[in-house]
């Protein structure tokens, strides 16, 4: 037999660990002295020590382990299923995480775009035909507002934008959809940010698949914040080809 410490020597781990366990249920000691409390293990409990470890090492959780520790066989191997799942996940995520960040070092952005799923929407509008970007000022009522446009990348010429209309507007329903969302910083032009985000999914084989929304919130200071939303799915190699203006 041996006490606490001799056996988180043995196998090495702490004292700490092993009262831990012994908590949780998963290594109970074979004894302890009722005198002095200390705990005596034995090599039944060594070998259920090594196996808690290597299933730890397998990537299973104390609760993943506490539930297959005794349990048959089958059980074990589908609890080592869902970790497999679980971690290949995990990874892809991450490699997804690396190759934003490696692209961000390769190519500065003044946006940092994100991916998200919004629900459908209903608006009503009135349609503009623009010759040049710096046209919409103009046209655009002040903030709180939404503006509308068709393009997939840089003008080259006329293209389609909507704005808000009260009264008499056409009613434009958008779908739920998967949308590239960005805050466009204060100091940043918004034809530069909408320049770098149309950049940004050509890089990801993204193509536009509807128009782009861009709204102006304004807060209880009167701040005003610009975030550009544009509707997106994977690009063919037609549309990889095709990409430009695309007009309403």
């Amino acid at each position: 037999m041996w006490r606490i410490g001799e056996l988180a020597r043995m196998v090495g781990v702490s004292e700490r660990t092993l009262r831990h366990y012994d908590r949780v249920g998963l290594l109970a000691p074979a004894t302890v002295d009722r005198t002095t409390r200390y705990r005596w293990y034995g090599v039944t409990e060594l070998a259920r020590l090594e196996r808690i470890r290597g299933l730890q090492h397998l990537g299973l959780s104390l609760r993943q382990i506490a539930d297959v520790l005794d349990a048959p066989d089958e059980q074990l191997q589908q609890a080592l299923t869902e970790t497999v799942n679980a971690l290949r996940r995990d990874l892809a995520a991450k490699a997804a995480a690396v190759a934003i960040a490696e692209d961000r070092l390769a190519t500065p952005m003044s946006v940092l775009p994100q991916t998200a799923t919004v629900g459908p929407r209903r608006l009503y509008v009135r349609h503009l035909r623009i010759a040049h970007p710096s046209a919409l000022a103009a046209l655009c009522p002040p903030p709180p507002t939404t503006l509308l446009t068709w393009l997939t990348g840089h003008p080259t010429g006329n293209f389609v934008a909507a704005v808000p209309a009260d009264r008499g507007g056409e009613r434009l329903d958008l779908p739920a959809r998967t949308v590239v969302r960005a805050v466009v910083p204060p100091a940043t032009g918004v034809v530069r940010a909408g320049l770098d985000l149309f950049d940004w999914l050509h890089r990801r084989a993204l193509t536009v698949a509807g128009p782009t929304l861009e709204e102006h919130l304004v807060d209880a200071d009167h701040a005003v914040a610009t975030v550009l939303e544009v509707p997106v799915r994977p690009a063919t190699p037609s549309t990889r080809r095709d990409a430009g203006t695309n007009p309403h």
